[in-house]
């Protein structure tokens, strides 16, 4: 079984599906965002960066899944990616459910790192101009940050099983 999931990892174009899943994603919310009127908020746009390193994290694994640094790094910024958007699709939750509440506050301005001030260069994607406790959208009863606790879920789970196939493919290929 972890040889069938490791050849995954090895073809090139598993690798695309996981950049295209993730620009898919990202297209809806600009739908949503520009096509529907919904506001990103500071934590809409954490997950958005997420959602673009997922992307980038595939890019990079399509282009460089033969060499062990091209996969070592495409997993990297897959797992930061996937978790770290988890967490923040978490918190949103969190804030969600506490609207209102003293403890559970969002910023106005993205707390992006001084070099990399993505809300200035590229404010059509990453400025935040919405609420983080207003809940403007829900399909079945979820709102949109639930929604992406499953595919953070998702993507986080895959990445463990494909890494972890990987790595035992590596080891039984390294004793034989």
């Amino acid at each position: 079984m972890f040889n069938a999931l490791n050849q995954w990892v090895l073809n090139t174009k598993s690798w695309w599906l996981l950049a295209l899943s993730a620009l898919t994603l990202e297209l809806t919310a600009l739908y949503f965002q520009y096509g529907m009127g919904l506001e990103p908020c500071i934590m809409c746009i954490y997950q958005r960066v997420a959602i673009i390193g997922v992307m980038f994290a595939g890019i990079i694994g399509a282009l460089g899944n033969k060499a062990f640094i091209g996969r070592a790094l495409a997993f990297s910024i897959w797992g930061v990616s996937a978790i770290w958007g988890l967490l923040i699709a978490i918190e949103h939750v969190e804030m969600q459910s506490n609207a209102g509440s003293l403890f559970f506050s969002c910023d106005i301005v993205p707390n992006f790192p001084q070099w990399l001030p993505l809300h200035e260069w590229i404010p059509a994607l990453f400025e935040a101009t919405g609420d983080c406790g207003e809940i403007s959208w829900s399909f079945l009863g979820y709102s949109m940050p639930q929604w992406m606790i499953v595919v953070y879920s998702v993507y986080s789970a895959m990445f463990a099983v494909f890494l972890l196939s990987h790595l035992i493919s590596l080891v039984s290929r390294n004793k034989a």
